[in-house]
């Protein structure tokens, strides 16, 4: 065969499928283009709905590599990826759900045998210092190569001679005919007819059904899907039945590309609904625009406002969190791409739903089906769950799909459960897996790469990159050891993902101090720039970047396990272990138990998580000891300022937790007349506002003591002391929060909490005071 005969057959099954097919065109970058052209000139490919991604010419919309994101949620009959100038994983996993049933995925290679030899720009980013470029592997590039060469649907072709290596012609069983009509439309809805008849699928119809439930409180919806399934649009078309009816609808998503689709759904049925549309692009629609709109015809709105009072708008999810303008309803889009932690705060709304993508680009479903549901559960919310299976764009089973999936391992999952379920920290063996290992048994790089994607709410096809040719990056795993001769390996029950971090030379040091940018050093880049040191990146280290444990056999010890066999490896070898992570009360409690204090809390939240982000030391030699004790004497320096102003709203139990971590020395520098003043008012008539200060440094002293004392107060105490000595709120707000009647019994609560802390701490003169109310 070939090429343009290649390219048409391939077309022409495609289309008799509903399905797509991969045509790799390899060998010089000039001789792919010129191919590329041919090729979609015998597919009869509409170049008008084709585009580029890439720095060439085909006559077609062109989009950069690393504006790839640009096809998220939009159609093409055809997309062209040249991996020649820049290959990013990312870009493969945005794009290939961009094309239709009956299109074509084109990609430009240099040989595949050559092609794990290949370095471009994201290569660079892999080469973290002390690292460079010829450090990076091209493992990833490798195992992709032979995806090619290996899965049904996948054409192979050498761009200039045009010698056909594989068809990609899977030769399917005709189908049977199948009757064409639209999903039908309930009889008793709450929703308008047109909301059902805009739907494309049965699932579709399922979900826009299930979303009905936000028209009244305490209701949450759950839909999940894989990628390109429609719930987007699903959620969409409600969002826009729920403004036709006057309700303020929010949307929110990690970022915006990811809800686009709801914003063109939502406009399109009201501009059919003929509801006097205005839009913050400066639209006003009516019956001209209807709810076949696609994303395709520029940047959708992020506001949609009916003239009877009905509104659909974006806002980023720390802001949706807080419920702005209190609004009826709201919908998180790729919600398993946000934290646990934000999308508690979601339960305070009266309706939510929360759609989410099981296994693609956008997130990892599975960890938000382990980790919040249970939260779901508890909340006040009925719940009702919706899922879609069919595919909107493509027919079921479609082949290259199931090539994604295997090459950027969005389907990875950990080991089922009855193969894991007995094990506990003496049953198991700690194992170094190398890349090597885990190219070398794919279940285990599944199992190990799956656990991975639960401990995070956002992971990149990128990762699989970094995991394979970082050479920064190494893995330590917790494996089963009842292993058979068929099962040699184990099955992954905890796995850390350990990022090796300093021993940079000064001049990079001195780069990094002055405000340059270095790679993949986290902890020596925030302790060198935001805090000053440039000493920090001297000692070299391990960041603990993920930890994860099989949901099977949680809260046995198994994390710990992990972290004190990778402490007994590198101790002596490295100076120190390290971990930075959005800070919770349970995080903070792990961490500490494990032997990490505290070096840094950030003043600002992550966007993702919404929380504040901690950095934790533990020291394996003098120099990071020396590292640990120089930061954690800085932080008690400085974390009263810093509670009393940029962390005045921290969760008063991240701040307990955080404070018994810090190993530092708190220091009473207290007066006589100071310490007169706080027993006068734990015994006396005293008053806290009068004197501040020395109540401040009490209560910081109690609290950086908590590692070495049993308390001496009540958790309610203790928050009594964050939110009112340390954060500084007015006393009403305090009382409302920890539940006292009134800002008068709050005022005598702070009173008794002190009681004990003077006559742990106090002077004589503390106790003189004492003395004159109590004997």
């Amino acid at each position: 065969m070939t090429l343009a005969e290649v390219a048409a057959t391939l077309r022409r099954e495609a289309a008799a499928t509903d399905e797509r097919r991969l045509l790799a065109l390899t060998g010089d970058r000039d001789a792919c283009y010129e191919a590329a052209d041919r090729a979609l000139d015998a597919a009869d490919i509409d170049r008008e709905a084709t585009a580029l991604v890439g720095t060439g010419h085909l006559d077609c919309e062109r989009v950069g590599p690393k504006r790839a994101d640009r096809l998220l949620g939009t159609t093409r009959e055809c997309v062209v990826l040249d991996c020649h100038a820049d290959f990013r994983p990312n870009a493969v996993g945005r794009v290939v759900g961009a094309i239709e049933g009956g299109g074509l995925f084109v990609l430009l290679l240099p040989g595949l045998d050559s092609f794990a030899d290949g370095r471009t720009d994201f290569d660079r980013s892999l080469a973290v210092p002390p690292a460079d470029l010829d450090d990076v592997t091209g493992r990833f590039r490798r195992r992709f190569a032979e995806t090619l060469r290996v899965h049904r649907g996948v054409a192979v072709v050498d761009a200039a001679d045009g010698t056909v290596e594989r068809d990609g012609l899977t030769r399917p069983a005709p189908r049977l005919a199948t009757a064409d009509d639209p999903p039908g439309v309930p009889a008793d809805r709450s929703f308008p007819a047109a909301a059902y008849e805009a739907c494309l699928t049965a699932d579709q119809v399922d979900v826009v059904r299930a979303l009905e439930a936000l028209g009244a409180d305490d209701n949450a919806v759950v839909a999940e899907a894989d990628r390109g399934r429609g719930k987007s649009s699903a959620a969409g078309i409600a969002a826009g039945a729920l403004a036709a009816e006057g309700a303020d609808v929010v949307v929110t998503a990690p970022e915006y590309r990811s809800a686009r689709e709801v914003f063109v759904r939502a406009r399109g049925l009201l501009g059919a609904l003929d509801r006097g549309v205005e839009t913050d692009r400066g639209e006003r629609l009516g019956e001209s625009r209807s709810s076949s709109d696609r994303s395709s015809d520029g940047d959708p709105p992020r506001d949609v406002r009916t003239a009877e009072g009905g509104r659909v708008r974006f806002e980023t999810p720390t802001d949706a969190a807080d419920l702005h303008g209190d609004p009826d309803a709201v919908i998180v889009d790729e919600a398993a791409a946000l934290s646990v932690r934000l999308l508690e705060r979601f339960l305070a709304a009266d309706r939510v739903a929360f759609t989410t993508t099981v296994r693609g680009y956008e997130g990892a479903g599975r960890g938000f089906s382990v980790r919040f549901r249970d939260r779901l559960a508890e909340s006040r919310h009925e719940v009702t769950e919706a899922r879609l299976d069919e595919p909107i764009r493509y027919a079921p089973g479609d082949p290259v799909e199931v090539w994604a999936f295997r090459a950027l391992l969005l389907d990875a999952a950990p080991a089922v459960d009855p193969v894991v379920e007995s094990a506990t920290p003496g049953s198991v063996s700690y194992r170094a897996l190398g890349p090597q290992d885990l190219l070398a048994d794919e279940r285990l790089l599944r199992e190990a790469f799956g656990l991975l994607v639960l401990a995070h709410y956002r992971t990149e096809p990128a990762d699989l990159a970094r995991l394979l040719d970082a050479p920064n990056l190494a893995v330590r795993a917790l494996v089963t050891d009842d292993s058979t001769a068929s099962d040699r390996a184990g099955h992954v029950v905890a796995v850390a993902l350990l990022a090796r971090e300093g021993g940079l030379p000064a001049d990079v040091r001195e780069h990094m101090y002055e405000g340059g940018r270095v790679r993949g050093n986290m902890l020596p880049d925030v302790l060198t720039s935001q805090l000053r040191d440039e000493s920090a990146g001297a000692p070299e280290g391990l960041r603990v970047m993920r930890i994860a444990t099989h949901h099977a056999v949680r809260s046995r010890g198994l994390g710990s396990r992990l972290l004190s066999a990778v402490r007994s490896e590198f101790d002596g070898e490295l100076d120190w272990l390290g971990v930075g992570y959005g800070a919770t009360p349970e995080l903070l409690r792990f961490w500490r138990a494990n032997g990490y204090g505290a070096v840094q809390l950030s003043t600002t939240r992550n966007d993702e998580s919404g929380e504040y982000s901690a950095l934790m030391l533990d020291p394996l030699t003098e120099a990071g000891r020396a590292l640990r004790d120089r930061h954690a004497g800085w932080l008690g320096s400085r974390i009263g300022s810093m509670l009393a102003d940029p962390l005045r709203d921290a969760d008063p139990d991240v701040v307990r937790e955080l404070l018994g971590s810090l190993d530092a020395e708190i220091g009473l520098d207290l007066s006589a007349w100071d310490w007169r003043a706080v027993a006068a008012s734990a015994y006396g008539p005293g008053l806290y506002d009068a004197a501040p200060r020395p109540f401040r440094r009490v209560a910081l002293r109690y609290f950086v003591d908590a590692a070495d004392r049993a308390p001496a107060l009540s958790a309610r105490h203790e928050r009594l002391l964050v939110r009112k000595v340390l954060q500084g709120h007015p006393w009403r707000a305090v009382a409302d929060e920890l539940g006292y009647h009134s800002a008068g019994q709050c005022m005598r609560a702070l009173g008794d909490a002190y009681e004990p802390l003077v006559d742990r701490y106090g002077t004589e003169a503390a106790l003189e005071e004492k003395r004159r109310y109590t004997d």
